[in-house]
């Protein structure tokens, strides 16, 4: 039996067997993931009002890397059915996609709602439904209106109010077809990158109180939102309503306590932050964190701390408003406490945790810098998150792997990513994690934020300079659908890429 070697990564043929003969259930959920913003386009089509995103691009088209927009994108807004089409070439079992808020409400309250982008999404999920393909809906993937980010957006302590108000119209316009709702996208993407840094739109780039305050109103959003689906959806509707957090894997760089410790500190700044205030027992924002900001902020002449604490009402009120644990995941890194440092602006969350991270130079590299193939990296974040917070049923919501603008059909480097990151998650499966489902990213190539389109994620090429934004699949695409077909994952199995596209009548 081969072997295959590659950058220090061995499938070794004595454990290809093994896996091999492993099969994820039946009721196993796959499926692919896409934001709004990255493919829609129709910026401004039919009374959609302008997002964030939208203001960006226009305004500072500088901050993205190619300098180009999401203003068609993909062009999802008139090619849902081809869309669909794909879902049904790979043979999903469900599509993870996001509504635009600003599409449905253009000014972000609901006093007014926009009949032309209730019909769009109608129409998506009626098509998925035709074929059996379950919608898994994410109300919020970074595209708030400008509006409300003119009033200060997730900074604002109205906007959990602002968030219910367009919960409960998605709920009712949609709820009857859409059992699986998730509320944030990433909330660490929002908060820190969004308010307390400048690397995802607003760019507030308040770095002593962005990510903080932004994480305390987007908590109790979410917890306004589930409240108003189980109080007044949930009876009639029969839908769960979750969370999806990035949860890339940390761990300590040694053995040595020290070590340990600014691994769990480098966890509670990324994701436990969001994450604990909903799924723990002790609820509010973690200890650790929460001991070492008020400290700081004493100490550089704030009055109080600049992390804001959770009332002990707030913090019962949010403890367990989760029906599932949505994970996005890529890779990992080590954490050290004194290795590897960088110099962070002051305060800031990075400058309070004060840690270094380090990624050996042997771990396959993706097109984005950030993003290399992390050894169990998935088994290690399920593992934890399952022994952290117990009886919680996961859904993998997005793992993927990008290649360069200009990288041919054949993505061997993907479809040995996807390996590696599904052979993780059977392990993590056999250790007893409830995981339910896996969605890869991406079903299509798109605009990738900052990067615009320079990183591609896509199973699916999409031909950005063709006004029909033709879509071809990818090997990668081939080697998915049969791992969702057989539910086996075969290190062996070699789509004939002589004719794979040819038959599939591209």
């Amino acid at each position: 039996m081969r072997c295959l070697l590659y950058i220090g990564l061995i499938i070794a043929g004595c454990n290809a067997q093994q896996k091999q003969e492993r099969r994820f259930p039946d009721d196993f959920i796959f499926g692919t993931a896409t934001a709004s913003y990255q493919i829609e386009g129709g910026w401004n089509a039919d009374g959609k009002g302008e997002n964030i995103w939208d203001h960006m691009t226009h305004t500072k088209p500088h901050v993205i890397k190619d300098s180009s927009n999401g203003d068609m994108a993909a062009d999802s807004y008139n090619n849902y059915e081809r869309d669909v089409e794909m879902m049904r070439e790979l043979g999903l079992d469900a599509y993870r996609f996001s509504l635009s808020w600003s599409r449905i409400l253009p000014n972000g309250f609901s006093n007014h709602v926009n009949e032309a982008g209730v019909t769009f999404y109608d129409n998506y999920i009626n098509e998925m439904i035709k074929y059996n393909i379950t919608p898994m809906v994410t109300l919020y993937h970074w595209d708030l209106p400008q509006k409300l980010q003119d009033l200060g957006g997730f900074l604002n302590p109205l906007f959990p109010e602002w968030f219910e108000d367009y919960a409960r119209v998605v709920f009712e316009k949609f709820g009857d077809r859409v059992k699986h709702w998730i509320t944030f996208n990433e909330p660490r993407e929002i908060c820190y990158e969004g308010y307390g840094w400048s690397t995802k739109a607003p760019i507030v780039n308040a770095t002593d109180i962005g990510t903080y305050y932004c994480a305390k109103y987007l908590v109790l959003a979410h917890a306004n939102a589930y409240k108003a689906y189980v109080n007044d959806f949930k009876a009639t509707q029969n839908g769960e309503c979750g969370i999806t957090i990035s949860v890339n894997w940390f761990g300590p760089l040694t053995d040595s306590a020290d070590d340990e410790y600014a691994a769990e500190l480098k966890r509670q700044a990324e994701w436990e932050i969001y994450a604990n205030p909903i799924f723990s027992e002790e609820g509010g924002f973690p200890k650790e964190l929460s001991e070492i900001v008020a400290k700081k902020s004493l100490e550089q002449g704030y009055k109080k701390s600049r992390l804001p604490e959770f009332t002990d009402e707030e913090k019962k009120y949010i403890q367990g408003t989760s029906d599932f644990f949505g994970v996005n995941h890529y890779t990992g890194v080590y954490v050290s406490a004194e290795e590897y440092k960088s110099n962070h602006i002051t305060p800031s969350l990075l400058s309070d945790i004060d840690v270094g991270t380090y990624t050996p130079p042997d771990w396959l590299a993706s097109a984005s810098s950030w993003l290399k193939l992390s050894p169990n990296s998935i088994y290690n974040s399920l593992t934890h998150l399952h022994n952290k917070y117990k009886n919680t049923k996961f859904y993998i919501t997005e793992n993927g792997w990008s290649s360069p603008p200009d990288s041919e059909l054949v993505d061997d480097d993907r479809i040995l990513y996807y390996r590696t990151a599904l052979n993780s998650l059977l392990d993590a499966i056999e250790a007893g994690v409830d995981v339910k489902g896996y969605m890869a990213w991406s079903l299509m190539d798109n605009f990738e934020w900052m990067e615009g389109y320079t990183e591609r994620f896509g199973l699916y090429h999409v031909n950005f300079d063709h006004p029909d934004r033709t879509r071809t699949p990818r090997k990668s695409a081939f080697v998915y659908k049969e791992i969702l077909k057989t539910r086996v994952i075969d290190p062996n199995y070699e789509p004939d890429t002589l004719t794979m596209w040819i038959d599939e009548g591209h």
